[in-house]
Protein backbone atom coordinates (compact mmCIF):
# COMPACT_ATOMS: atom_id res chain seq x y z
CA UNK A 1 0.00 0.00 0.00
CA UNK A 2 3.22 2.38 -0.66
CA UNK A 3 2.84 3.88 -4.37
CA UNK A 4 6.22 6.18 -5.48
CA UNK A 5 6.49 8.24 -8.19
CA UNK A 6 9.91 8.47 -9.70
CA UNK A 7 10.90 12.13 -10.28
CA UNK A 8 12.52 12.38 -13.06
CA UNK A 9 12.01 16.03 -13.88
CA UNK A 10 12.37 19.04 -11.48
CA UNK A 11 8.83 19.63 -10.62
CA UNK A 12 6.66 16.99 -12.42
CA UNK A 13 5.80 14.88 -9.15
CA UNK A 14 5.13 18.07 -7.13
CA UNK A 15 2.57 19.35 -9.61
CA UNK A 16 0.92 15.67 -10.37
CA UNK A 17 0.44 14.96 -6.27
CA UNK A 18 -0.95 18.40 -6.06
CA UNK A 19 -3.53 18.02 -8.65
CA UNK A 20 -4.37 14.69 -7.50
CA UNK A 21 -4.69 15.77 -4.17
CA UNK A 22 -6.93 18.93 -5.30
CA UNK A 23 -9.29 16.46 -7.47
CA UNK A 24 -9.30 13.45 -4.68
CA UNK A 25 -10.22 16.12 -1.80
CA UNK A 26 -13.29 17.75 -4.15
CA UNK A 27 -14.56 13.62 -4.16
CA UNK A 28 -14.63 13.30 -0.67
CA UNK A 29 -12.15 11.43 0.51
CA UNK A 30 -10.15 12.03 3.63
CA UNK A 31 -5.95 13.07 3.14
CA UNK A 32 -3.42 13.70 5.39
CA UNK A 33 -0.34 14.66 4.61
CA UNK A 34 1.29 17.53 2.33
CA UNK A 35 2.61 18.52 -1.18
CA UNK A 36 4.41 21.13 -2.41
CA UNK A 37 3.52 24.14 -4.06
CA UNK A 38 6.76 26.17 -5.48
CA UNK A 39 6.73 30.17 -5.58
CA UNK A 40 8.37 31.67 -8.67
CA UNK A 41 10.93 34.17 -7.08
CA UNK A 42 11.90 35.69 -10.57
CA UNK A 43 14.95 34.58 -12.78
CA UNK A 44 18.05 35.79 -10.46
CA UNK A 45 16.25 33.79 -7.29
CA UNK A 46 15.75 30.45 -6.55
CA UNK A 47 11.87 29.43 -6.11
CA UNK A 48 10.21 29.42 -2.54
CA UNK A 49 9.35 25.78 -1.51
CA UNK A 50 6.13 25.34 0.42
CA UNK A 51 4.33 22.46 2.10
CA UNK A 52 0.62 22.76 1.73
CA UNK A 53 -0.60 20.35 4.81
CA UNK A 54 -3.79 18.45 3.84
CA UNK A 55 -6.44 18.44 5.67
CA UNK A 56 -5.44 21.48 7.63
CA UNK A 57 -5.16 24.27 5.26
CA UNK A 58 -2.19 25.19 6.69
CA UNK A 59 1.06 26.54 4.43
CA UNK A 60 4.48 25.46 6.04
CA UNK A 61 7.72 27.56 4.05
CA UNK A 62 10.56 24.89 3.66
CA UNK A 63 13.08 26.73 2.28
CA UNK A 64 15.37 29.05 3.46
CA UNK A 65 17.06 32.44 1.51
CA UNK A 66 20.83 31.78 1.96
CA UNK A 67 21.77 34.69 -0.56
CA UNK A 68 22.23 35.12 -3.89
CA UNK A 69 25.83 33.42 -3.62
CA UNK A 70 25.50 30.68 -1.70
CA UNK A 71 25.91 26.78 -2.50
CA UNK A 72 24.43 25.09 0.18
CA UNK A 73 20.87 23.41 0.91
CA UNK A 74 18.41 25.72 1.40
CA UNK A 75 15.82 23.16 3.23
CA UNK A 76 14.89 24.10 6.02
CA UNK A 77 14.42 21.10 8.05
CA UNK A 78 12.90 22.57 10.80
CA UNK A 79 9.97 23.71 8.35
CA UNK A 80 9.71 20.07 7.34
CA UNK A 81 9.34 18.47 11.11
CA UNK A 82 6.96 21.17 11.81
CA UNK A 83 4.71 20.36 8.65
CA UNK A 84 4.79 16.53 9.53
CA UNK A 85 4.09 17.17 13.14
CA UNK A 86 1.40 18.81 11.90
CA UNK A 87 -0.10 16.29 9.18
CA UNK A 88 0.54 13.32 12.02
CA UNK A 89 -2.65 15.60 13.90
CA UNK A 90 -4.47 14.94 10.82
CA UNK A 91 -3.17 11.15 10.30
CA UNK A 92 -4.38 10.68 13.78
CA UNK A 93 -8.08 11.79 13.08
CA UNK A 94 -8.43 9.44 10.17
CA UNK A 95 -7.47 9.75 6.37
CA UNK A 96 -7.83 7.56 3.70
CA UNK A 97 -4.63 8.47 1.94
CA UNK A 98 -1.67 9.91 3.33
CA UNK A 99 0.12 11.64 0.62
CA UNK A 100 4.07 12.50 1.42
CA UNK A 101 5.26 15.69 -1.22
CA UNK A 102 8.54 13.58 -1.16
CA UNK A 103 10.97 11.06 0.31
CA UNK A 104 13.65 13.62 0.30
CA UNK A 105 17.13 14.28 2.24
CA UNK A 106 14.79 14.60 5.84
CA UNK A 107 13.45 10.92 5.47
CA UNK A 108 16.72 9.39 4.25
CA UNK A 109 18.67 10.68 7.29
CA UNK A 110 15.49 9.22 9.70
CA UNK A 111 13.29 12.30 10.05
CA UNK A 112 10.77 14.53 8.39
CA UNK A 113 7.55 12.17 7.36
CA UNK A 114 9.38 8.73 7.81
CA UNK A 115 7.82 7.95 10.83
CA UNK A 116 4.36 9.41 9.54
CA UNK A 117 4.66 6.76 6.10
CA UNK A 118 5.58 4.20 8.97
CA UNK A 119 2.57 4.79 10.92
CA UNK A 120 0.29 5.09 7.98
CA UNK A 121 0.74 1.78 6.78
CA UNK A 122 0.64 -0.04 10.21
CA UNK A 123 -2.52 1.29 10.04
CA UNK A 124 -3.85 -0.30 6.46
CA UNK A 125 -3.56 3.57 5.30
CA UNK A 126 -2.12 3.80 1.36
CA UNK A 127 0.80 6.17 0.95
CA UNK A 128 1.55 7.55 -1.78
CA UNK A 129 5.03 9.48 -2.47
CA UNK A 130 7.76 10.32 -4.65
CA UNK A 131 11.53 9.83 -4.68
CA UNK A 132 14.13 11.74 -7.15
CA UNK A 133 16.43 9.09 -8.29
CA UNK A 134 19.40 10.31 -6.42
CA UNK A 135 17.41 9.47 -2.79
CA UNK A 136 16.02 6.16 -4.70
CA UNK A 137 18.54 3.57 -3.14
CA UNK A 138 17.67 4.76 0.40
CA UNK A 139 14.35 4.82 -0.62
CA UNK A 140 14.14 1.37 -1.75
CA UNK A 141 16.07 0.06 1.67
CA UNK A 142 13.38 1.92 3.57
CA UNK A 143 10.60 0.20 1.39
CA UNK A 144 12.04 -3.26 1.81
CA UNK A 145 10.76 -3.92 -1.83
CA UNK A 146 7.59 -3.34 -0.93
CA UNK A 147 6.70 -0.13 -2.73
CA UNK A 148 4.68 0.33 -6.07
CA UNK A 149 6.74 2.30 -9.03
CA UNK A 150 3.83 4.94 -10.95
CA UNK A 151 3.97 7.07 -13.39
CA UNK A 152 3.11 10.67 -12.87
CA UNK A 153 0.20 10.60 -14.35
CA UNK A 154 -3.09 11.49 -12.10
CA UNK A 155 -5.55 8.83 -13.61
CA UNK A 156 -2.81 6.29 -12.72
CA UNK A 157 -2.24 7.30 -8.95
CA UNK A 158 -6.43 6.94 -8.94
CA UNK A 159 -6.62 4.01 -10.32
CA UNK A 160 -3.67 2.70 -7.93
CA UNK A 161 -5.06 3.97 -4.97
CA UNK A 162 -8.74 2.59 -6.05
CA UNK A 163 -7.43 -0.78 -6.21
CA UNK A 164 -5.54 -0.18 -2.71
CA UNK A 165 -9.31 0.57 -0.80
CA UNK A 166 -10.84 -2.34 -2.77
Amino acid sequence: MLGVIIAERKGDGDRVLAALADRLAAQGLRLAGAVQENLDCGADRPCDMDLRLLGHGARVRISQSLGPMSQGCRLDADGVERAAGIAASVLAMGADLLIVNKFGKQEVEGGGFRQLIGQALSAGIPVLTQVKPVNRAAFDAFAGGLADPLPPDPQALEDWLAAQRG
